[in-house]
């Protein structure tokens, strides 16, 4: 892993013992995937870290400075960019200070290994709702990591994860979509849940109902896929005893529109 930190415009060699990040997770993170040294996404992304930063009250680093470090990191490679944010230092408590320079950090890892369908189990733990964090893509991700463990012990690909109050929210690592009765249909982030840009890109796509979905909802599907910004769309095959057929033709063309978007996921329309 390749990694470059900076507190405000200075370039640092560690994290200060005091980020409050590290201390209480108030942080912002983009995972970006790379096509041969570029990040055809970029302006998504950092539309999203914007509403976040206005969202939290944090401060934003200058956007043409982290750009071009992220560049130069790159050199011409395929991966995956994270771009890790927090308020920076402060005095111990939960307090914010408010004129504290923003730390952040560019990392580049390598991608992760293809696959083309994914076989997905119901995790047992759920997501809080916290409608002021709704939406965001912060560093508070112990409820995923949970998850992510029920999905490892079941051998599996992904999880789903309801709310407290049962509704369907999201994959521990992706969005999902399920077609039902002909449409496409998303769960409403109102309480909880990241809001993918992939998840947008594919809102922009097709005519989508954004609503409250149940468990049983979704096995009834006629398809279901999974998405994020570093997999791309990838058909779920299994959900616990209920299998649809490894490709549909909605799916398909979305892959095929996905990967006009971003070259970077043409691999896995090659491979469906």
């Amino acid at each position: 892993m390749t990694v470059r930190m900076f507190m405000g415009d200075a370039r640092v060699d560690a994290i200060a013992p005091d980020d409050r990040g590290l201390a209480y997770g108030e942080s912002l993170f983009e995972t970006m995937r790379i096509h041969r040294g570029d990040i055809p996404w970029w302006d998504a992304h950092m539309a999203r870290l914007t509403h976040g930063t206005q969202r939290l009250a944090m401060p934003l680093p200058d956007a043409t400075r982290m750009y071009a470090e992220a560049m130069a990191l790159l050199n011409g490679a395929d991966g995956v960019l994270k771009l890790q944010l927090t308020r920076g230092g402060g005095v111990r408590g939960y307090a914010a200070n408010s004129d504290a320079a923003p730390f952040w950090m560019l990392s580049m890892h390598p991608l992760p290994n293809r696959i083309d369908s994914v076989d997905t189990i119901w995790c047992e733990i759920t997501l809080a709702s916290q409608p002021r964090l709704a939406g965001l893509k912060h560093g508070n991700r112990l409820e995923q990591i949970l998850a992510a463990n029920e999905v490892r012990a079941a051998n599996a690909d992904e999880g789903l994860m309801c709310d407290g109050a049962g509704r369907v929210i999201a994959a521990t690592s992706a969005n999902f979509f399920a077609l039902i009765d002909g449409h496409w249909q998303t769960p409403v982030l109102d309480a909880c849940g990241v809001a993918g840009v992939m998840r947008e890109w594919v809102l922009a796509q097709v005519d989508a109902h954004v609503t409250s979905l149940k468990p049983s909802d979704v096995e009834c599907a006629d398809a279901v896929f999974l998405c994020n910004a570093v997999r791309g769309i990838l058909p779920v095959q299994r959900l616990g005893a209920r299998a649809w057929p490894r490709t549909h033709p909605e799916i398909r063309a979305l892959q095929a529109a996905l990967a006009q978007s971003h070259p970077g996921f043409e691999p896995l329309l090659e491979a469906s």
